[in-house]
Order: C-alpha cells, then sequence, then structure tokens
C-alpha cells in the first residue's frame, strides 16, 4: 500500500513493525507496484477510477478556522461560509480540528451551537496575543473596534501554532473571507491555518510504572496493563529491552540513555499534552529513585492543574525488595535505603546521611553503590559502618536480581570490598542483631 502523507504527524512511521505493508512513493523508488494508495492530506481529492487500483484518503485534523463575526451572527451562515471556503480550496471539512476566534467571542450563540454540533473545541485569545500576531491583512479598524487589528487570521495562525509541535509559524492556507447572505442576520470572516501536528480531541494520561526487578514475572498485573494499553512507552533502554514482550505492533517506544531522565520526562508530557496515553517505565518502584518524582516535577513547574493531563503511578517491587526476598529476611526490622551516586546529591551529604543511618543502627540498603569511575562513596560507606558495627556483621550483596546474570553473596561487614560491585547491584548491611543462617540472611523482628 503506497502512503502519500502531506500533513499531520509522521511520528506513526518511525514505530512501525519490520513486516509492514506500507510503501513511501516520495522516498522510496525502488518498491515493487502497489496494490493500492492512500493519501493521508487535508486537502479532498477527486479519486481517479482509471487507475485501477483501489485508493482512499485520510484527512487528519489539522486545519484551524478562524472566526471573526458580527454579533448574533446566524450559525447557518458561519457553517455555510466553512463548507463554501473548504470547497473553492479544496479542503475537507473533515480535516478541521476546531474554530478559533476573540474572547469577546465566547458567548456567540452562532458560533458555540457550530462548535456544539460538530464537536470542535472552540480556542479563544485575548486581543492583546493576537495583536503581537503578524498577519497578510491587518485592518486598522478592527483594530479600534476589538483591539487587535486580526480577529481571523491571527486566531487561525495562533490556535494552529499552540496544537503544532515546532516552534515554526504554520502556514495560512487561507487568508481572510468575508462573508454575507441576504436575508441572514450577520456576517463572518473566516481564515485558515494548517498546525503541523493533529488535532486529538483526547485527554492524555500519563502512567508512571514500576517494573520491579526486571523478570516479568515479578511485574505487578496493573503495570502490565498500563503498559499495553499505552500508546507511547519511554524508558531507559534497559528497562525497555526487560518489557519487550508486553510491546505490541504499531506502539510507539521510545528508548532514551541513561543520561537523559530529564528529556524522557519533558517528552512523556509532551506527548500525554497531546492527548496520548503514555507509559513511563522505571525499573523496580518508580517512586523510588525512579522517574515518578521528575515527571511531576516537570508538571508541577508547568502549572499543572492536578487533573489534565490524567496521572496514575503504579508501584514495582523495589530493587532493595528484590535483593531482600534472594537472601531470606534481612529487613524485618528498621531499615532505610541510600543511594551512593553523587551525580544529584553531594558526597558530603551522603557521608552525613550514613553516618546518621550507620549510627541509628538502622538495616541499610545501598542504592548505585559503585560504577567504574566513582568507587569513592562505596568505600566511604564501608569505613563509616566499620566504625560503628561490627567487622562480622552480615551484608549481602545482590546483583541483577531475577535477572538471567543474577548473583547473590552473603558475606561481612569486613569482606564486603573484596567482593564485584557494580551499578545494578544492591548492597544490604544488616544491624547489631542480624545473623546469617545457613545461607540465609535473617534481621530478628523480637518474637523470639
Amino acid at each position: 500500500m503506497a502512503i502519500v502523507q502531506e500533513a499531520g504527524t509522521a511520528l506513526w512511521q518511525q514505530h512501525l513493525p519490520a513486516d509492514h505493508p506500507f510503501q513511501w512513493p516520495d522516498t522510496d523508488s525502488s518498491s515493487a507496484a502497489p496494490q493500492a494508495r492512500v493519501w493521508i492530506s487535508p486537502r479532498q481529492r477527486q479519486m481517479s477510477p482509471g487507475e485501477g487500483l483501489p485508493q482512499g484518503q485520510w484527512h487528519p485534523r489539522v486545519l484551524w478556522v478562524g472566526v471573526g463575526c458580527e454579533r448574533g451572527t446566524a450559525q447557518a451562515l458561519i457553517a455555510q461560509a466553512i463548507e463554501q471556503i473548504c470547497g473553492h480550496y479544496g479542503l475537507a471539512v473533515d480535516a478541521i480540528a476546531g474554530l478559533a476566534s476573540l474572547e469577546l467571542k465566547a458567548d456567540e450563540p452562532g458560533l458555540v451551537a457550530l462548535c456544539q454540533d460538530h464537536h470542535w473545541p472552540l480556542q479563544l485569545f485575548s486581543s492583546a496575543h493576537l495583536s503581537t500576531i503578524q498577519v497578510p491583512h491587518p485592518s486598522a479598524v478592527v483594530a479600534q473596534a476589538v483591539g487587535t487589528p486580526s480577529v481571523a487570521e491571527a486566531a487561525a495562525l495562533a490556535a494552529a501554532q499552540a496544537s503544532s509541535a515546532q516552534a515554526t509559524t504554520p502556514p495560512l492556507l487561507v487568508p481572510k473571507q468575508v462573508r454575507r447572505q441576504p436575508g441572514v442576520s450577520g456576517a463572518v470572516t473566516l481564515a485558515i491555518a494548517q498546525a503541523s501536528r493533529e488535532y486529538t480531541g483526547r485527554e492524555g494520561h500519563l502512567a508512571l510504572v514500576g517494573t520491579g526487578p526486571g523478570s516479568l514475572d515479578q511485574l505487578t498485573p496493573a503495570a502490565k496493563g498500563a503498559i499495553t494499553r499505552a500508546d507511547v512507552v519511554i524508558g531507559y533502554g534497559l528497562y525497555v529491552d526487560l518489557i519487550r514482550p508486553l510491546l505490541r505492533p504499531g506502539q510507539i517506544v521510545e528508548a532514551l540513555p541513561i543520561s537523559q531522565e530529564r528529556q524522557r520526562a519533558r517528552r512523556a508530557i509532551e506527548l500525554a499534552r497531546w492527548g496520548l496515553s503514555v507509559a513511563v517505565v522505571s525499573s523496580g518502584d518508580c517512586g523510588i529513585y525512579g522517574m515518578a518524582g521528575l515527571v511531576l516535577e516537570h508538571l508541577a513547574l508547568s502549572d499543572w492543574d492536578g487533573q489534565t493531563p490524567a496521572v496514575a503511578v503504579y508501584p514495582g517491587i523495589t530493587a532493595l525488595q528484590a535483593a531482600a526476598a534472594r537472601v531470606g529476611a534481612p529487613l524485618m526490622h528498621d531499615f532505610c535505603a541510600i543511594s551512593l551516586s553523587d551525580l544529584l546529591t553531594p558526597l558530603a551529604v551522603i557521608e552525613q546521611r550514613l553516618t546518621a543511618a550507620a549510627t541509628a543502627d538502622f538495616v541499610v540498603a545501598l542504592y548505585n553503590p559503585q560504577s567504574q569511575r566513582r568507587t569513592e562513596p562505596l568505600a566511604l560507606a564501608h569505613r563509616i559502618f566499620l566504625a560503628h558495627r561490627p567487622g562480622n556483621t552480615p551484608v549481602a550483596i545482590v546483583r541483577a536480581a531475577y535477572r538471567p546474570q543474577e548473583t547473590v553473596i552473603c558475606t561481612t561487614l569486613d569482606q564486603l570490598l573484596g567482593h564485584p560491585i557494580d551499578m545494578v547491584t544492591v548492597v544490604l548491611i544488616g544491624n547489631r542483631t542480624s545473623r546469617l543462617h545457613q545461607g540465609w540472611m535473617i534481621t530478628p523482628r523480637g518474637y523470639l
């Protein structure tokens, strides 16, 4: 099937399964003759039956109609003007995303009723905002009347710009056109601009998903459902690979490097505000050293109202829970988690927290304990705990829990640094009552 796409996002093209049946005639001249052809365009084409193959057209909702009208203009006049102008310029009414106008028109009966009948959104802008938009046909008369030299053209451009994913000025396909009709009250001025991205008409949703330690068996049913339902899945590449069996053909999957957490959060919010359902995946629990906090921080900085886009958090089995389960019951008494990564937390602060935890006799789970270049924080933690606990304090070193490359080592505090430890390792340091028994680590709760 040959696809000729002239408008709307091409994001879907980038995430098709390898065996998709589509051809792109504009870029692939070596393809076999197509058996069907589809145009994706706001323009209304007249299909030629003589080509001998099935043809179709899909009109993405990319057209924003700017409307200026006299008070009391009839709904029928506005509707007729839109149909006539779209027909004259070869545009499909089905490609209309919505109407746009001045805030003063919020209660214009004919305009409001037309939007309701067609399920079109009505975007309204202040005269101050519209007056900043460059248009081809400004009017001093209009400026004197409503405070902006353009309503129809400026509103169409403003709405198309707000709906676009790019900062460039959208094209004005139809300059302002004035329509009156004998015997019908009012007059209407229309202009049409094209957004770079179609209007979805949907409320977006953000699912912040904890995928657990890595094995799909450890993923909660609710988290699995959130991933499979999502239009888009975003996450660190390694974590996306771990859940890849859950992904479905055609699902948009964006795997970003480990150092691009901010970019992942911003991208997820952008797509959710566009109206897509987005799952942001983190290993373990998304609210413990995961992406949930960062996404919510970005939303808060953007004056999020707490409702749109909707947000749901799906907890997962944490790394410390998974590690603990592999060695017994080391967390039966008070415990805490401390990350040794000093990328976002100063080493001096980490040292304070290590000292406090060691002094208070918490069982401690150390996250991000050591990388190839960053070894000092773990050595520091080792010195601090040895100053407050005996050298024979039980320690569990669990790497890649529940994954094929899992390793589990039970040792003692004085032998901690003699074992391989990396960024996918969790180190569990027992308290003064913790003990090892036949390879199992136990921290008594106090019942016996």
